[in-house]
C-alpha cells in the first residue's frame, strides 16, 4: 500500500512538473512544406499538436530573440545576379503559438543558412553559405530587423576542389558572454573569430583571427559547453569532432583532441551536420547525414571535457541535418530531412543512449527545431 501511494505521489508530481512548450520547425519548401511550423509539444509524454505555421520560402534556420516575443528565419535563397538571401522577423503570441511576420530583410549574401540573436536582443547575425559572407541587422523596436550595419565577405579555399574553392559561411555562434563571434567556414577550413560589439554591432578580427582545422574537414556547426570551458566543433566532410579548451577572457580555442563521429565499420562519405552538448552537460550528440543516417553519442569527462564514444544511434530516417534536445532535457529529436519526419528518442540520462518512442512528426523536410516556453 505504501508503495503504491509513494508512485501515485511521483505521477502526480511528474504530471505537475510537466511543461507545455512551443516547438518552431522550419523546413525546406521544394517539397509540400510552405514554410515554419508550431508544434505544441509536452515535456512529460511527447505528444505535440500543430497549431499554426507562417510562409516563408526555405527558413533552414531558426533564432529566437531573449524575450521570446520575436522569430528570426532565414530564407536560403541565391540569385545569379544579386544577393539573394534574406532574413525575416515573425513576431510570437507565447500563449497561442501564432507568429505573425514583420518583415524581412537583405542578408548580404547568396544561400543564408544560419541566424543567430545577440543576448541584449538587439542584433541578428547570419551567415551566408554560398557567398562566404556574414552580416549583422539591427533590431526595430518592433522586433522588426533594419539593414545590414556590418556585412563581411570571407576569402580563399581549401583542399576539397568540390566542396571548397571558396569560402562557404556555416554557422555564425556567439560567445557565452556575448564578446567573441565564431565562424565555422567549410570552404576554408577556417573557425574565424571576431571580436563583438554589442553596442554598434560591429565585428572587428580578434588577434587571433582563426584557428585553422584539419585540410579537407570542412568545419559547419559550434557548440559552448554549459560550464563555458570547452567548445566543440562537427566537420562535416571529413566526419570528426573537434574538441578546444575555451578561454573566455581572450576568446582563445585550444585543440586537445579531434575524434571519428562515424560508426567503425563506416567507410562511405560523413555528411556530418549538426552538434548539441546535453543540458546536464554529460553528454555531446553529432549527426551524419550521407549514408550513415546516425548520430554519435560522445560521454563528456567532467574533469578535461575529452570525449568517448558512448554509442551510435540510427536516426531512422534519411539526412538528420538537425536535432535538438526538449526543454525538459527527456527527448531528443532528429529533423529527418529526407525522410519528411522528425523522430522522437527518449535519453536515457545515465548513459546517454537512445530509444524510440515510436512517435513521429510528419512534417516535409524538416532542417531545424527551437523551442518556446508557453504561457
Amino acid at each position: 500500500m505504501k508503495a503504491l501511494f509513494t508512485f501515485a505521489l511521483l505521477s502526480l508530481f511528474s504530471k505537475a512538473m510537466a511543461q507545455d512548450y512551443f516547438m518552431l520547425i522550419g523546413t525546406y519548401t521544394s517539397g509540400s512544406s510552405h514554410g515554419i511550423y508550431v508544434h505544441q509539444f509536452n515535456t512529460d509524454n511527447a505528444v505535440t499538436t500543430l497549431v499554426d505555421s507562417a510562409k516563408i520560402a526555405n527558413p533552414s534556420y531558426l533564432a529566437i530573440a531573449p524575450d521570446q516575443k520575436t522569430v528570426y528565419a532565414v530564407s536560403e535563397a541565391a540569385n545569379a545576379t544579386s544577393m539573394g538571401g534574406r532574413v525575416g522577423s515573425f513576431s510570437f503570441n507565447n500563449s497561442t503559438g501564432s507568429l505573425s511576420p514583420i518583415n524581412m530583410q537583405p542578408s548580404s549574401g547568396n544561400n543564408p543558412c544560419y541566424v543567430t540573436v545577440d543576448k541584449s536582443g538587439r542584433w541578428v547575425i547570419t551567415g551566408n553559405y554560398s557567398s562566404g559572407t556574414l552580416a549583422v541587422l539591427p533590431v526595430l523596436a518592433n522586433g522588426g530587423l533594419d539593414t545590414p550595419v556590418t556585412s563581411i565577405q570571407h576569402v580563399g579555399q581549401s583542399v576539397n576542389t568540390d566542396r571548397q574553392n571558396s569560402p562557404h559561411v556555416h554557422a555564425t555562434v556567439l560567445s557565452p558572454d556575448n564578446k567573441f563571434l565564431f565562424v565555422p567556414d567549410l570552404g576554408l577550413d577556417k573557425l574565424m573569430r571576431y571580436r563583438f560589439d554589442k553596442r554598434k554591432g560591429t565585428l572587428q578580427e580578434a588577434s587571433d583571427p582563426f584557428v585553422m582545422t584539419k585540410p579537407g574537414s570542412g568545419p559547419r556547426h559550434f557548440e559552448f559547453h554549459p560550464n563555458k570551458k570547452y567548445a566543440y566543433l562537427v566537420e562535416e566532410l571529413t566526419g570528426s569532432v573537434s574538441a578546444y579548451k575555451y578561454t573566455a577572457k581572450t576568446g582563445e580555442l585550444a585543440l586537445f583532441q579531434n575524434i571519428s563521429t562515424l560508426p567503425p565499420d563506416f567507410l562511405g562519405y560523413a555528411g556530418s551536420a549538426d552538434i548539441h552538448v546535453s543540458p546536464d552537460g554529460k553528454f555531446l550528440y553529432a549527426s551524419n547525414r550521407g549514408e550513415s543516417n546516425t548520430i554519435v553519442i560522445y560521454a563528456i569527462n567532467k574533469k578535461n571535457g575529452s570525449l568517448s564514444v558512448a554509442g551510435h544511434q540510427s536516426t531512422l530516417g534519411k539526412a538528420p541535418r538537425n536535432f535538438n534536445f526538449d526543454p525538459s532535457g527527456n527527448f531528443l529529436l532528429v529533423a529527418n530531412q529526407n525522410s519528411d519526419d522528425i523522430v522522437i528518442f527518449k535519453i536515457n540520462k545515465l548513459t546517454g543512449l537512445l530509444t524510440d518512442t515510436g512517435k513521429r512528426i510528419p512534417v516535409s523536410k524538416p532542417v531545424c527545431i527551437k523551442w518556446i516556453k508557453k504561457k
